[in-house]
């Protein structure tokens, strides 16, 4: 189970081990349910992905902070290098807020709000439109604030990525992006506009993608769309954003891919298509997430019940789909270690039931694991994307905390939250109280 994670151990108490730091130890510190990441998984992760395209050329790296924005591991990725790839008026604010400037931001979300782009406009990013209709709202923006924009345009490449159906993004059917037969009436409208700068394309096929062969045919479609904008437009573009989406190993199981195979499978077609098409070499750019910090993140919840019915035994733990909904909403594996047994072998199959009064509040279901006690300490695993920030208040719980490990010591990233968290926000009419 830990053979492909190196930086997961067993210490000399038996105890699971992040980083150099013991996992039980955190949970007693710092209490459960608890997050934990690995700040230099994150950083070798960010690397590898980075120095595979190194042979390219002029590439970038940004990251998707949708997967994960705690503010000290975004501070982690800039000081990396990583530009930032957002989609929402809040995630400008966390790039900015760790010091970012415009031109390493591109903002790709969807159904943006005049506010968003307002904000982006001033801002200076790169703005990824999604539509015909978002293009003409920011062409009124820009005219009327006497301002200037860099845009380009997110092309829906009809790929099927091979993944749930909930993580595919770049299918026929999609709501997202400007489907071929009509993205060059987008960029020939954008180029009528001299307010607007018209300096890239993007494409995302999905995400936990572990197969090379969608991106080899996306990179081909969005390319020859490259082409022809140069031959019926005259249009050179400054960069080819070509999404992210790489899977992580979230068993033993899995098939998956590394940046060094996409880079392998993908960079000969881009090399191809230039000569084809006689295009100048432009930028790339990536939009890792996942890759980045899905395996550097664990979950730690404490056992509280155990419970046996005529067919099956469930392990009752502190912490809910509230915390971690991607079994939930996915149906997704995530490894679980009794972090205070972990050298020992299994013993029962035992499904984990989280505390939320929801059928549905399965964390793992039919689980090989040693014979489990109140008390004891589950690690979920593969927990660093799509973990805390999914989480909600739901059942009126208060969110868990934080902390980041650094070669073996522990600092704390976030606070948990108290009960009067739930209602901070609230106000009661005085006719009510």
């Amino acid at each position: 189970m830990l053979d492909f994670r190196p930086h997961l151990s067993i210490n000399e108490r038996g105890h699971l081990a992040l980083g150099g730091a013991d996992l039980v130890e955190l949970a007693e510190k710092y209490g459960t349910p608890l997050y934990v990441y690995d700040e230099q998984r994150i950083r070798e992760r960010y690397r590898e992905f980075r120095d595979a395209f190194a042979g390219y050329g002029d590439v970038e790296v940004c990251y998707a902070y949708k997967a994960n924005t705690s503010l000290a591991i975004l501070h982690i990725l800039r000081s990396e290098g990583a530009g930032a790839d957002i989609v929402s008026e809040g995630e400008l604010y966390l790039a900015l807020k760790v010091g970012l400037s415009g031109d390493k931001i591109i903002f790709t979300g969807n159904n943006k709000s005049d506010r968003e782009l307002e904000k982006a406009v001033e801002a200076g990013v790169i703005i990824n439109l999604d539509s015909l209709h978002e293009l003409e709202r920011l062409i009124d923006i820009v005219e009327a604030e006497n301002a200037e924009a860099k845009v380009s345009f997110r092309v829906n490449p009809e790929v099927s990525p091979e993944t749930h159906p909930h993580l595919a993004t770049g299918l026929r059917e999609s709501k997202f992006g400007i489907h071929e037969d009509i993205v060059l009436k987008a960029y020939e409208r954008a180029m009528r506009c001299s307010r607007l700068n018209v300096v890239g394309i993007h494409m995302h096929i999905g995400s936990q993608i572990t197969k090379t062969e969608p991106y080899e045919e996306a990179t081909r479609r969005l390319f020859d769309i490259i082409g022809r904008l140069k031959r019926e437009l005259g249009l050179e573009l400054e960069f080819a954003d070509l999404g992210g989406g790489v899977g992580i190993r979230y068993s033993g199981e899995q098939s998956y891919i590394t940046p060094a195979q996409l880079a392998e499978a993908i960079l000969p077609i881009i090399e191809e298509k230039l000569a084809e098409y006689s295009l100048r070499k432009p930028k790339l750019l990536f939009e890792p997430g996942r890759y980045i910090v899905g395996d550097a993140g664990v979950m730690l919840a404490r056992v509280y019940t155990i419970k046996r019915t005529p067919y099956k035994k469930f392990i009752g733990c502190d912490a809910g789909f509230n915390l971690l909904i991607r079994p939930a909403m996915y149906g997704s594996h995530h490894d679980v270690v009794v972090a205070n047994k972990a050298s020992l072998a299994p013993a029962e199959e035992v499904t984990i039931a989280g505390n939320l009064c929801e059928s549905g509040d399965l964390l793992a279901k039919d689980r090989l694991l040693p014979e489990i006690e109140k008390g004891d300490i589950l690690a979920f695993l593969d927990a660093g994307a799509y973990g805390f920030v999914m989480a909600s208040q739901y059942n009126s719980r208060p969110r868990c905390a934080e902390v980041l490990v650094n070669n073996g010591k522990a600092e704390l990233i976030r606070y948990a939250e108290d009960f009067a968290d739930l209602v901070a926000k609230q106000v009661v009419p005085k006719r009510l109280r």
